[in-house]
């Protein structure tokens, strides 16, 4: 899947997503390593060289039987055929089959690799410009001609807030300048020479400035091109074409014959929306579906069934819930003792073992457990269940019973709030049921409501009014979290919290700017400890993710960071 940063579910949604994800082949970068200073350019493996790397390590297979139709489930829809405006796994994996970026992604490591528009690209010796030289061959899925002057386009309105792109904020902390050299060159100039530079460029879908430029950016989210509505507006230069969004049903997307790539087998691949996760194991074994997210309840049931097999992976995602600490909106969160006081509050031993079946790990910090940066014993505060100790520091921020209503109160106010989630998962409803329970006895009132996934990101994201949320989040492979918890991130990237703090924002551009990993480690496990002090969101728990498919499907390699659709075959 090409994905940069994304929300999600707390778990995968869709199983199958074009592995046009984010990585990058060691030798190729000097993003890797130490910046050359040779005073040459470092030059990118090209895409003839990275794909005979892959094809050695993954020993993919010809199709035997090519065609046929993968079909893929889900328990959410989707909200865009926009890719600037998709914020989701299933909405970023559809956006990534029709829509490609300068740099995709090697599903090995997930790190940069030369697997989209550019055939490779050169780092000047000043480790800040970036030169990509296009395919020649592309074009756009209506036969026009695809140029950098697609590419200079698109960069301009990513940079544009008026977008609401929530990758804007992170691409234009990083880029100075972009120019078209020429119709079949690029250039990219870094404010600095960062280790991320690469990754930022994730976020930049090349959209076909003939079908875009006539529309002011800020309509973008309505028009029939995002909303699906005009099939004809929806043009990419993918591997496969858009053919239909029935919102709240499927998304059918179909092979590009004129790819410049590698062609897909399959002759096309649909997204199936279900009411939730019963219905879809319930498809699954009715052979009505192909593959499948499975919830840890859901594993003994699937597992051993005749025609299904089940992978079990490490995910570069948390789960957490989030505060609003706007205090216009409420003035609940601004002690971060009670943010404290409920992590506190929680037995996530007991919610990994009763909940997620053991298929989890008790978050220490926000690392996850595939980053390089994973190290809980270097965590300073673990909050180990302690209810007394939620309720001692709850009283030292002002919260206490006055009334003996069993409610804790400060100058009036109960502390009462909604907390929003997403429906359709019965992990969910488990563990906010068990949440609400717990909090309960520190006098704590937390009412939950379910919400479609959309819903959910327009009450945290575009009107910001909700005042605690759960998600998950999957991460890029620098695994630097400044997208996240950086102050100017607030709208324009996925700081849902309004959280700042000036120090974890200098640690976090230092870890940018340092090329070795160990020293680069270091500086992410401070900022991890930051973070977890101060509690803006609160980590869970580090999930497996468990991926059931059809035994016929044929280089399906299920892992942390994706698939190659192109390359999956059916078995008939």
């Amino acid at each position: 899947m090409r994905e940069p940063r994304s929300r999600s579910l707390g778990w995968l949604t869709t199983v199958v997503v074009v592995a046009l994800t984010l990585m990058v082949p060691w030798p190729v970068l000097a993003q890797d390593a130490t910046p050359a200073t040779s005073g040459e350019p470092t030059r990118s493996l090209t895409r003839e060289e990275f794909q005979t790397q892959l094809q050695e390590a993954l020993q993919y297979t010809e199709a035997a039987t090519p065609g046929g139709t993968f079909i893929d489930s889900a328990t959410a829809d989707i909200q865009t055929m926009h890719p600037f405006l998709a914020e989701e796994g299933s909405s970023l994996g559809i956006a990534g089959l029709i829509y490609e970026g300068l740099v995709g992604g090697d599903v090995r490591t997930g790190l940069i690799a030369p697997t989209q528009l550019a055939d490779y690209w050169e780092i000047a010796p000043d480790n800040r410009t970036y030169t990509f030289f296009l395919n020649q061959d592309a074009k756009w899925h209506d036969g026009a001609d695809f140029t950098a002057q697609d590419v200079q386009f698109s960069a301009d309105a990513l940079a544009n807030p008026d977008t609401g792109s929530v990758y804007t904020g992170s691409f234009v902390d990083t880029f100075e300048s972009w120019r078209a050299v020429d119709d079949d060159t690029f250039e990219l100039v870094a404010k600095e020479p960062t280790f991320t530079s690469l990754f930022e460029i994730l976020s930049l879908f090349i959209v076909p400035r003939h079908i875009w430029e006539s529309v002011p950016v800020a309509e973008w989210r309505t028009d029939p091109g995002a909303t699906g509505a005009d099939p004809s507006r929806v043009v990419g230069t993918g591997p496969f074409k858009f053919q239909e969004w029935a919102q709240g049903d499927s998304v059918t997307v179909v092979r590009n014959d004129d790819y410049y790539g590698k062609v897909p087998y399959l002759d096309s691949y649909v997204l199936r929306i279900w009411p939730d996760q019963t219905a879809v194991v319930n498809a699954l074994l009715n052979g009505e579906i192909d593959a499948a997210a499975l919830e840890p309840a859901d594993v003994a049931a699937v597992e051993g069934t005749p025609g299904i097999a089940v992978a079990h992976y490490p995910t570069r995602s948390f789960t957490y819930y989030e505060f609003n600490l706007d205090s216009e909106v409420t003035t609940m969160w601004q002690d971060p003792r009670v943010r404290q006081a409920l992590l506190y509050a929680l037995d996530r031993e007991s919610i990994v073992r009763d909940i997620e079946l053991g298929y989890a790990e008790v978050a220490q910090g926000t690392q996850p457990v595939v980053s390089y940066a994973y190290a809980p014993d270097l965590i300073t505060t673990t909050y180990d269940f302690d209810p007394e100790r939620a309720t001692a520091l709850l009283a030292e921020a002002g919260w206490t019973d006055t009334d003996g209503d069993g409610i804790v109160d400060k100058d009036g106010e109960a502390l009462s709030f909604e907390f929003l989630y997403p429906a359709g998962s019965p992990t969910s409803d488990q563990l906010m049921a068990y949440i609400q329970d717990a909090w309960s006895e520190i006098g704590v009132v937390a009412t939950p409501r379910s919400l479609e996934f959309p819903a959910l990101i327009e009450a945290t994201t575009t009107t910001p009014t909700f005042e605690i949320a759960l998600y998950g989040f999957s991460w890029d492979a620098s695994f630097i979290q400044d997208a996240m918890f950086g102050c100017e991130q607030y709208q324009v990237g996925f700081n849902d919290m309004k959280y700042c703090n000036p120090e974890l924002d200098e640690i976090n551009a230092e870890a940018k700017r340092t090329f070795d990993e160990d020293a680069r480690r270091e500086l992410l496990i401070q900022a991890s400890n930051i973070v977890n002090d101060e509690q803006p969101i609160a980590v869970l728990h580090f999930s497996q993710a468990h991926a059931a498919y059809n035994d016929a499907i044929q280089n399906y390699f299920p892992s942390t960071w994706g698939n190659d659709l192109t390359r999956i075959w059916i078995q008939q």
